[in-house]
């Protein structure tokens, strides 16, 4: 088999084979290069202009080091290597249906990246690629794969609570950004992964040794730090609640399709806005004259009532008009950001204890150890917070504005 070295800033050298190469080649995944991994958090992190291309050959390498190791195990020969090339595949081409600027346009209710990478898997240049080198099933396992959805022993690797996706951009993401933030025991985890059977389910499945709970603590800290230095940045939510705004008024005047979003670059979106329906936040947003913070909460001052400000879009928007009437502004002056909840660590993992017993270790935690799914839960609470954005600086009553948004529940 050929390969070829790729250089990297973060993992220095990435060897990669021929089906890779002619993956990357595609026009499916050339697009990656133009859709930034982090969206608008640029504007807050000047580094932080890295792609979604160099984070899936990133994501690539790590599956290929993984294997290496699952390969060398005991008892783990049974990995083909029509099996491993599936995997490989999947890591590379796991990101494919991402939206312009990331995760953004999924809060406003655009179909997920990985149910919109399905097409761009299963059908054309990839497809043909994977069927002619793999067979004919690879395309779907390939999917499958990165839906979660698959049932080969190693869908750990592409989806699941130790996936090499989130150790990738958590490394790369900081680095990026210049922060100290990302530290993670990478080849403590890497080398303690092993197939076990499942003791639910006596299936074969990803494990990890029970040595590697301090690497799962770096991994817990890492996430928590990204999220509530880099990600959850008030700067970058602001802009974030900008730009989804300022899509949602393009998708209601029929300026852009949502079902044509994912075919867009970064750049090409905006000059698509730019040239059909140029608008004041558009250009607040390019000129980064971000909304201020006028009123916020920690998510752990506030109950399940007010989730409907992260997940109804119609809603939210029905709010921001009504509030900034009541306070004077303009329509679209004054926005409300609440990040859609997530699972800081969302722990189920089949542990391979010292005294050779299989357990799973799930949000009960054990007896003895940190407990990490309540202590993610409580870091998640503190970094995750309701922010009321306005136009301009103006003093809200926050007793008030708190009134307004619970007697909407």
């Amino acid at each position: 088999m050929r390969f070829e070295i790729l250089r990297d800033p973060v993992w220095n050298n990435i060897r990669v084979d021929d089906l890779t190469l002619e993956l990357v080649d595609t026009e499916v995944f050339q697009r990656l290069r133009y859709v930034r991994q982090l969206g608008w958090t640029y504007l807050v992190y000047p580094g932080a202009t890295h792609s979604r291309f160099e984070h899936a050959l990133g994501t690539h390498h790590l599956s290929r080091r993984a294997l290496a190791l699952l390969c060398e195990a005991e008892n783990s020969t049974s990995i083909s290597e029509i099996d491993q090339a599936v995997v490989r595949s999947a890591a590379l081409l796991h990101d494919v249906g991402h939206y312009p600027f990331s995760h953004a346009l999924e809060e406003i209710g655009a179909l997920h990246h990985e149910d919109v990478a399905r097409p761009l898997i299963t059908d054309g240049s990839v497809a043909m690629l994977l069927s002619s080198r793999l067979g004919s099933d690879a395309p779907l396992k390939v999917f499958d794969l990165i839906r979660g959805r698959s049932d080969s022993p190693l869908q750990g690797l592409i989806s699941g609570s130790l996936d090499l996706d989130k150790i990738e951009y958590l490394k790369r993401d900081a680095f990026m950004c210049g922060v100290p933030y990302g530290e993670i025991d990478v080849d403590r985890l890497t080398n303690s992964l092993v197939l076990v059977d499942d003791p639910e389910t006596g299936r074969r499945s990803l494990g990890v040794q029970e040595k590697a709970l301090s690497a799962l603590e770096s991994l817990l800290f890492a996430k928590y730090q990204m999220y509530r230095n880099v990600y959850w940045h008030h700067a970058v939510r602001s802009a974030t609640a900008m730009y989804k705004r300022l899509v949602e008024d393009a998708v209601r005047a029929d300026v852009v399709g949502v079902e044509s979003l994912a075919r867009y670059t970064d750049e090409g979106l905006m000059h698509r806005l730019e040239s059909e329906r140029p608008t004041p936040l558009l250009s607040a947003l390019k000129e980064r004259r971000l909304y201020k913070r006028a009123v916020e909460w920690p998510a752990a001052d506030l109950d399940d009532g007010l989730e409907w400000i992260a997940t109804d879009r119609k809603r939210v928007a029905d709010v921001e008009s009504s509030l900034a009437s009541d306070f004077g502004l303009a329509p679209g002056e004054l926005l409300l950001d609440y990040p859609v909840k997530t699972e800081m660590l969302g722990l189920d993992i089949p542990v391979l204890r010292r005294s050779g017993a299989v357990e799973r270790l799930t949000g009960e935690g054990w007896t003895g150890t940190i407990n990490l799914p309540s202590l993610s839960e409580e870091l998640y609470k503190s970094a995750r917070w309701l922010r009321v954005f306005t136009a301009k600086r103006v003093q809200l009553d926050s007793r008030r504005v708190r009134e307004l948004l619970e007697r909407t529940r």
